[in-house]
């Protein structure tokens, strides 16, 4: 099979939206893959990207959203003490928690001092680019 032919095909998929096509020509098997598209409710607004305002009955509260895909751990290690409960006040640059991603610990840290008002997901969770995962209050 030639390149014209697996472009045409990778053209064709995308038209039509697939995630995968198996093409048997000459004795020979191609198989193409492609990650699917984001569904249009998955995508975050960029404004909501670093940190977003909550709702007017939760006036002075900021949500820290994760910046990435991975699982969320509030705490350095299985044994440790959470990094944050609620009701703790936090720094600008502290460590709230840890989000794995592809075998990387990344540190999310505060943007702002606060207090911990709520913990939106719990330990060992998968979360996706965009999920809130505290609230912090100024």
């Amino acid at each position: 099979m030639n390149e014209s032919n697996i472009r045409k095909y990778a053209n064709l998929m995308k038209e039509l939206d697939l995630t995968g096509l198996e093409i048997t020509e000459d004795n020979c098997v191609v198989r193409l893959e492609r990650s699917a598209p984001p569904s249009p409710a998955a995508v975050i607004p960029a404004a909501a990207v670093r940190t977003d305002e909550a709702k007017a009955d939760g006036a002075g509260l900021t949500d820290v959203l994760s910046p990435m895909v991975g699982v969320f751990y509030a705490a350095p290690a299985e044994d440790a003490e959470p990094f944050v409960q609620v009701g703790d006040p936090v720094e600008k640059g502290s460590t709230l928690c840890i989000i794995e991603a592809m075998k990387l610990m990344n540190e999310i840290p505060a943007e702002e001092n606060g207090t911990v008002a709520e913990i939106c997901v719990r330990n060992g969770q998968v979360v996706d680019y965009g999920c809130v995962l505290m609230r912090i209050r100024r």
